[in-house]
């Protein structure tokens, strides 16, 4: 029998996020695992507004947004983790670690984002994170984040 995978759409990640264009950064979520790991997709075109000022010539997605797209990741797996939410909980980010850019990403990469959950203590959720192209790992870094309600 095959493995069932968890899947979600732009529908319901935007039910989980409060991110909305141009700062909603992941496309699809392929598969999780409540208190495991998640992979998404975050698509990169030229269409994104980012590109018209990094680098004109010489577009390359930053890695501030690159990070930001792993947290947003941590922050749909943290909603699917906990089985009661309220109404105005939000993950707030809260620190980076261990942050590494192996190579550029550039209009026209899918980048596959996993993360994976490592442990919580007082409402603060600590992953590791690891953004690849093609199968190769372009980005990592531990994560943490604040569930909070606001």
């Amino acid at each position: 029998m095959a493995n069932q995978l968890n899947s979600l759409e732009i529908q319901e990640i935007m039910a989980l996020l409060p991110h909305r264009y141009p700062f909603l950064l992941i496309d699809r979520v392929l598969d999780y695992t409540p208190g495991e790991s998640l992979t998404a997709v975050k698509n990169v075109t030229i269409n994104e507004p980012i590109f018209t000022g990094h680098f004109p010539g010489m577009p390359i997605f930053p890695g501030v947004l690159i990070l930001e797209a792993l947290a947003q990741a941590t922050g749909i797996l943290g909603f699917k983790t906990v089985s009661e939410r309220a109404e105005n909980e939000l993950y707030l980010f809260a620190a980076i670690d261990e942050a590494r850019f192996k190579k550029p990403v550039t209009p026209g990469d899918q980048m596959i984002l996993e993360v994976k959950f490592l442990k919580e203590r007082r409402n603060l959720w600590k992953f590791y994170g690891e953004a690849k192209v093609d199968g190769q790992v372009v980005c990592t870094a531990e994560l943490m984040c604040a569930r909070r309600e606001l």
